[in-house]
C-alpha cells in the first residue's frame, strides 16, 4: 500500500499484481483474432475483479508482471489500451444499466400512485354506485399496489445488485495499468 499526495491530501493507493507467462494469458483461448481486437479471458477478468475488490482503497495500481526476456513494449501498449477501453466501455454500460433500473422503478412507483389515486377518486366520488365504478376500483387498487411495490423493489434491491460490478469497473477505469518484469 502506498500513499500519493493529490491536491494537498494523502490518497491511499493499493497495488494488485498479476504474474503471467505470456501475453496470451490475458486473452481468451477461443478467440483467434489478433490481440488488438481479441476478447479477454474470463479467468483473467474474474481474478482481476476478485483481487481489485478485495482492496479497500479506490485507487489501484494494476501491475501485470511478465519475465523480462518476454516483455514486448508494443504488445504492452496494445494490451494497456485495450484494457482501458474495455473497462471504460463496461463502466458506462453498467452505469446506464443501473440508472435504467432506477428510472424504471421510479416510473412503476409513480404509475402505482396514479392508479391508487384513481381508485381512491372513484371510491370517494361515486361510492360504489354502479357496477362500472366498483369494477374499476377493484381493478385499479391492487394494480396500483403491485406497481408501487415492484417499483420499490427495483429501486431498493435490483439497482443495488449492480453496485459491485459498477464499483469494479469504476476502480479499473481509475486504475493505473502497467507492466513490470517478474
Amino acid at each position: 500500500m502506498e500513499y500519493k499526495k493529490k491536491q494537498g491530501v494523502l490518497e491511499e493507493v493499493s497495488e494488485v499484481r498479476f504474474a503471467i507467462d505470456q501475453y496470451d494469458d490475458i486473452f481468451s483461448d477461443f478467440d483467434p483474432r489478433p490481440d488488438s481486437v481479441r476478447g479477454f479471458s474470463e479467468d483473467f477478468l474474474s481474478e482481476a475483479e476478485r483481487a481489485v475488490m478485495s482492496k479497500n482503497s479506490e485507487k489501484i495500481n494494476f501491475v501485470i508482471m511478465i519475465e523480462k526476456e518476454k516483455r514486448n513494449l508494443k504488445e504492452e501498449t496494445i494490451v494497456k489500451n485495450r484494457l482501458k477501453k474495455y473497462f471504460e466501455k463496461y463502466y458506462e454500460i453498467m452505469k446506464k444499466k443501473k440508472a435504467g433500473i432506477i428510472k424504471k422503478g421510479v416510473y412503476f412507483i409513480l404509475s402505482g400512485i396514479i392508479l391508487m389515486f384513481a381508485a381512491t377518486f372513484l371510491l370517494f366520488n361515486f361510492k360504489q354506485e354502479s357496477l362500472f365504478t366498483s369494477f374499476f376500483t377493484i381493478l385499479l387498487e391492487p394494480g396500483g399496489w403491485f406497481l408501487f411495490w415492484k417499483g420499490l423493489e427495483l429501486v431498493l434491491f435490483e439497482a443495488k445488485e449492480e453496485t459491485p460490478d459498477l464499483q469494479f469497473y469504476e476502480r479499473m477505469v481509475n486504475s493505473n495499468i502497467k507492466f513490470d518484469s517478474a
